[in-house]
């Protein structure tokens, strides 16, 4: 039994039996957070404090807390996002970093072809009406034959893309890389960032968020949308401009738009969230049950497998 020192930071890995019961059998001395509180500042300073090994999911680790915390050798991501995460600090200060990308992508993938197929149906609408006591046959749109723009095809951008292709639709990609041979496959077009928004249907975003991607969306690019398109984000809720994406929406700028991350979680725009062309989720992107076990076995293996960021090719 290992007796290193391992706090767990991630609320939702903290609640699920079967990860707790598996972190165990490796690490005697484990801290879970079980009162499912928000950890932040100093009071994620103090649950930290003692403890060599930790497994974070959506917390924020910056420079002050790893200086406050210089036992903390070793951080896996529970998750793949990793901007919550000060990866200079780390290295600057030799903490390890165990980190899986792509371990959530069919999850994820999943809800975004759900997301488009409720949009373009307009159920979002139908169902307020419906519940609003009025009876009228909406009428939507067919997800097969659509035209998919998706904006980052990492791990989860492909998920999307091969899931996309069985329904018929013609792909677009738009990526800093270029995955030729996965393009040539499975017949995906390249194109220009302004090209694809001007071009596709369904937009879906799968960007990492930084000082680069902030706010990439906003009035000036969602002008390039087509009015009859939908637009879809299950990445990170900075990378859109959420007051100009509410104006096109009320401006009828543009038909729907799917949103399951927000600028500011847990406690998004409300206005945004009443919009009858607009389907929201409480992040939950990466919550389906077979997501949640490959992430926690994932960051239990990162404990161990752990290395400096630079080493994993994030630096």
């Amino acid at each position: 039994m290992n007796s290193i020192a391992v706090a767990v930071l991630s609320r939702s890995f903290s609640k699920h039996v079967s990860l707790r019961g598996e972190l165990l059998a490796r690490y005697e001395r484990v801290t879970f957070n079980d009162e499912g509180r928000a950890l932040a500042g100093e009071e994620l300073i103090a649950f930290l404090r003692g403890h060599d090994k930790a497994i974070t999911g959506l917390e924020r680790l910056d420079a002050r807390v790893f200086d406050a915390v210089p036992e903390l050798r070793v951080v896996s991501k529970y998750g793949v996002g990793l901007d919550t995460l000060d990866v200079r600090a780390m290295q600057a200060r030799g903490v390890k970093l165990g980190w899986t990308p792509g371990v959530n992508r069919r999850s994820v993938a999943e809800l975004v072809v759900s997301a488009s197929i409720a949009l373009l149906h307009r159920t979002p609408a139908a169902t307020r009406e419906l519940l609003d006591g009025r009876w009228r046959q909406v009428v939507g749109r067919q997800l097969t034959g659509r035209t998919v723009g998706i904006v980052g095809c990492g791990h989860i951008g492909k998920e999307v893309a091969l899931l996309m292709r069985a329904f018929g639709c013609r792909v677009l990609a738009h990526d800093i890389c270029e995955y030729v041979s996965f393009y040539a496959a499975h017949q995906v077009q390249a194109l220009p960032l302004d090209a694809l928004l001007r071009e596709a249907d369904v937009i879906t975003l799968h960007l990492p968020l930084d000082a680069s991607t902030w706010h990439m969306f906003g009035a000036v690019r969602l002008d390039l949308l087509k009015p009859d398109s939908i637009f879809i984000n299950m990445a990170r809720g900075g990378l859109v401009d959420e007051l100009a994406l509410k104006q096109q929406l009320q401006d009828g700028r543009l038909a729907g738009a799917a949103l399951d991350v927000f600028e500011t979680e847990p406690r998004p725009d409300r206005e945004l969230l009443a919009l009858p062309n607009v389907l929201a989720t409480p992040h939950i992107g990466g919550s389906a049950e077979e997501a949640i076990l490959a992430m926690g076995r994932a960051a239990i293996a990162g404990l161990e497998a752990a290395q400096l960021p630079e080493r994993l090719g994030i630096l």
